[in-house]
C-alpha cells in the first residue's frame, strides 16, 4: 500500500520556487497544490539521507504563509531549536541541496546563518526562541525601524523554563512582536505537564473562537461606574473572562491571544497572520499542526519519525545497521535490571524517554520514570531531592542538553554532595546532528566541580559494571557517559561487580611509550599500537576509566618508568583529561616525561559523520602512530 498521496504533476509548482517572492503570486489553490509536492519532496529526499522528517510534514502550510504573507530577511523569523526549518530552507533558495542534508561539508539540518540571508538564529536546543526575538525586536526599536519579527515556538518548548522567562518579559514591555505556538502535541517525545494539558482543553473547544467574541462584546457592553460599583464590575468582566475565554493564560501575560487555527489551512493561516500582525503589542496565535502530516508511518508514530533514519517509502521500513546493541541500549537493560534488586531506583528525563532510553524502563516500572518535559534544571535539582529523600535518582540525559542544567548541578547537586546518578549519553561526536548537538563539553564542565566523579567505558560490557559502581556509590554525585554508537560486540558479564573508583587498567602491555585512551578512544589506540608493533615498536595501551579521579598511583609509575605519555579523547581539549594529566604532573613538579595530548581543538565541530568529525581533529589511529613516533627521537636519544 502506498503511503503518500502522490498528486498529478510531480513538482510542477515547487521547480519555479527559488526565493520567498517566488510564492506571493500563487492563489490558494496553488498553495495547496505546492504543500504537496514539498511533503513529496521531504519524504523523498529524507528516505535517502534521514532527517527530521515528521517535525517538518508537519509545518508546511504554516511555512508557506509565514513567506507569503511577511517579507523575509527584511521580516525576521526565529525558529525554536531549528530543525524544523526544511521547508524554510526549500523556499530559501536550497532545495538542491537536500542531497547534502546532514552530511559532511553539506546543508546542515538546523539553521545556519552562514548558508542563508534568511537564517537568523541559529539553536539546536529549544526554548530560545523567544528571547531572541525579543532582543531583536528590542534593537529594532531602538533604531527606530518597522520591520515584524515573529517567533515559532513549539508547545513542547513551553515547558522549558526559559520560554516562561521571555513570556512574563514580553508581556511586561508590550512590544510588537508575534509569537506562533506550533501545538503539535509533541517535542520529540509526547509532552508532558500541566501546560500541555492547558493546551488540549483550548485545542479541544471547536466553538472557542464564537465564544471569545460573544463575551468580548458582552464586555465593552458593560458600562463603567466610578467607586464600589466600577470595581464589582471589573470582577464580573474577569469571572466572564475566566469562564469562557481559554486563552487567559496568554492574555494575563500581557498577549493578544488569537486561535486555535488549523495549521494544515494555508487559508486560514494567512489570515491569522494578517490579522496578528496588525495588533499593537505582542500576539500570540495558536495554531494546532499534526506531527508527520501527511506520510501515515510519520503521523501513526511521531516519535520514532522524528529523527529518521534512512527508510523505504512504501513500506515505511526505517534502515538500521545490523551490529552490536547501542550504547543506550545497553544501559537501559541494564538499569531495568538493577531496578528489579532496587526499589530505590528512579529514572528522571527531560522530554526523551526514548532517546535517552527509559521508555522501557517506564512500561516495566511505570510510577519509576518521571519525564519533566523540555525542563533540564527543574529535572537535576529535582534529582537532588530525590537522593535527599533517600532514593537513587539517575538523571538519564544527552551530554549537550545536560550543559542547560550547568548551575544545578554545581550548586543544587554537587554543593550539597547528593548522590545522583547522571547516565550522559551522545557523548562525544554525535554525526549528523552536528555543532549544536555534540557532546564534548562535560568532561570539563563536570571534572571542575568539587565532588563529582566522571568515567567513561571502553566497551558496552565495561558500561554495565560502571552502572553498577555507580549505582553502589553512595559517597555523592557521580557520572558515566557513553557515546552515540554501537557497543563493539564483547561479551557481556552476566554477574556485575563495581570498579573501584579512580583505578585505570593496561589493556596492552608495552615499554617504548604509553597511550592514555578514554571510551572508545581505547579501541582507537589498540589498533595504533598494532600498527607499531609491526614496525617493531610496543606501546603501552591504558584504559583511563576515570577522568575523576585520575589513577595517581598509575601517574606516578609512568614516570618513574620515565615513559612519554600519549593522551586521547573525544572531548575538547581546553579542560579535558589531558590537560588533567598535566595538571597533576605540574602540581607534583614530575618533569620526567613529555605529554602530548590529543583532544578536540578550540572550535565547533559540524555535522558528518563520527568518522569524518574524528578524522578532522585527529582521532585517529594513523595520526596517533604519527604522534608516538614524533616523540621517538627524544627516546632514542636518552636511550
Amino acid at each position: 500500500m502506498l503511503l503518500i498521496q502522490y498528486i498529478g504533476g510531480i513538482n510542477v509548482l515547487l521547480d519555479e520556487v527559488n526565493q520567498p517572492e517566488d510564492i506571493k503570486h500563487f492563489g490558494i489553490a496553488e498553495l495547496e497544490q505546492l504543500a504537496h509536492e514539498i511533503r513529496q519532496f521531504l519524504i523523498e529526499k529524507l528516505s535517502v539521507t534521514g532527517g527530521h522528517l515528521a517535525p517538518n510534514l508537519g509545518v508546511v502550510e504554516l511555512t508557506l504563509a509565514l513567506h507569503y504573507v511577511f517579507n523575509s530577511p527584511r521580516d525576521k523569523f526565529i525558529f525554536d531549536v531549528g530543525h524544523q526549518s526544511y521547508v524554510h530552507k526549500i523556499l530559501t533558495g536550497r532545495k538542491d541541496r537536500f542531497d547534502t542534508l546532514r552530511k559532511y561539508k553539506g546543508m546542515c539540518g538546523f539553521i545556519k546563518r552562514s548558508e542563508s540571508v534568511h537564517d537568523q538564529w541559529e539553536a539546536g536546543h529549544s526554548s530560545t526562541s523567544l528571547s531572541a526575538a525579543m532582543g531583536m525586536v528590542l534593537a529594532r526599536d531602538l533604531r527606530g525601524q518597522d520591520h515584524k519579527v515573529v517567533a515559532i515556538v513549539g508547545d513542547g518548548a513551553l515547558t522549558g523554563g526559559m520560554a516562561l522567562e521571555a513570556l512574563n518579559h514580553i508581556g511586561h514591555e508590550k512590544k510588537n512582536l508575534i509569537a506562533v505556538l506550533n501545538d503539535n502535541e509533541m517535542s520529540i517525545a509526547p509532552n508532558v505537564g500541566a501546560l500541555h494539558n492547558y493546551l488540549c482543553r483550548i485545542r479541544a473547544d471547536r466553538h472557542y473562537l464564537k465564544a471569545k467574541e460573544e463575551v468580548e462584546s458582552l464586555l465593552k457592553k458593560i458600562p463603567s461606574f466610578g467607586g464600589t460599583l466600577a470595581r464589582a464590575a471589573e470582577k464580573v468582566k474577569d469571572s466572564l473572562k475566566y469562564l469562557v475565554v481559554s486563552g487567559v493564560l496568554f492574555e494575563e501575560l500581557g498577549f493578544t491571544y488569537l486561535g486555535p487555527v488549523d495549521g494544515h489551512n494555508v487559508g486560514l493561516m494567512i489570515d491569522a497572520l494578517r490579522q496578528a500582525e496588525k495588533v499593537q503589542g505582542p500576539v500570540l496565535l495558536h495554531v494546532v499542526t499534526v506531527k508527520g502530516k501527511g506520510y501515515l508511518p510519520a503521523e501513526a508514530d511521531s516519535h520514532s519519525w522524528h529523527g529518521a533514519n534512512p527508510y523505504k517509502i512504501e513500506s515505511g521500513q526505517m534502515l538500521k545497521v545490523v551490529g552490536p546493541p547501542v550504547y543506550t541500549d545497553v544501559f537501559q537493560s541494564t538499569l531495568i535490571e538493577m531496578a528489579e534488586q532496587d526499589e530505590r531506583i528512579i529514572a528522571v528525563t527531560p522530554a526523551m524517554p526514548k532517546g535517552s532510553g527509559v521508555d522501557k524502563f517506564a512500561q516495566r516500572f511505570p510510577s519509576r520514570m518521571i519525564d519533566v518535559g523540555i525542563a533540564e534544571q527543574h529535572a537535576a535539582t529535582l534529582c537532588g531531592a530525590l537522593a535527599m529523600e533517600g532514593m537513587k535518582p539517575v538523571f538519564a540525559v544527552y551530554s549537550t542538553f545536560l550543559q542547560r542544567a550547568y548551575d544545578q548541578v554545581v550548586h543544587d547537586i554537587c554543593r550539597q554532595n547528593l548522590n545522583v546518578m547522571f547516565a550522559i549519553d551522545r557523548a562525544g561526536f554525535v554525526g549528523a546532528d552536528g555543532e549544536t548537538h555534540q557532546g564534548v563539553f562535560d568532561i570539563a564542565f563536570l571534572r571542575s566541580i568539587p565532588n563529582m566523579v566522571v568515567m567513561m567505558p571502553k566497551d558496552e560490557n565495561e558500561l554495565r559494571h560502571m552502572m553498577k559502581t555507580a549505582l553502589d556509590y553512595n559517597e555523592g554525585p557521580i557520572a558515566v557517559r557513553y557515546p552515540r554508537t554501537n557497543g563493539i560486540g564483547v561479551e557481556m558479564d552476566e554477574v556485575l561487580h563495581p570498579i573501584p573508583i579512580g583505578t585505570w587498567e593496561v589493556v596492552r602491555q608495552g615499554d617504548t611509550m604509553a597511550i592514555l585512551a578514554l571510551g572508545p578512544m581505547v579501541q582507537v589506540a589498540e589498533q595504533a599500537a598494532s600498527m607499531l608493533q609491526q614496525q617493531g615498536l610496543s606501546v603501552r595501551v591504558i584504559n583511563a576509566r576515570f577522568v575523576k579521579p585520575l589513577d595517581e598511583a598509575m601517574l606516578v609509575a609512568l614516570a618513574k618508568e620515565g615513559l612519554d605519555l600519549v593522551t586521547i579523547e573525544e572531548g575538547v581539549q581546553l579542560g579535558g583529561m589531558g590537560s588533567a594529566i598535566l595538571e597533576f604532573y605540574a602540581k607534583h613538579s614530575i618533569y620526567s616525561m613529555r605529554v602530548h595530548n590529543m583532544a578536540i581543538p578550540d572550535y565547533f565541530i559540524e555535522h558528518g559523520s563520527q568518522t569524518e568529525q574524528r578524522k578532522e581533529v585527529g582521532l585517529t589511529a594513523d595520526n596517533v602512530v604519527a604522534q608516538v613516533k614524533a616523540l621517538l627521537p627524544r627516546k632514542k636519544q636518552r636511550a
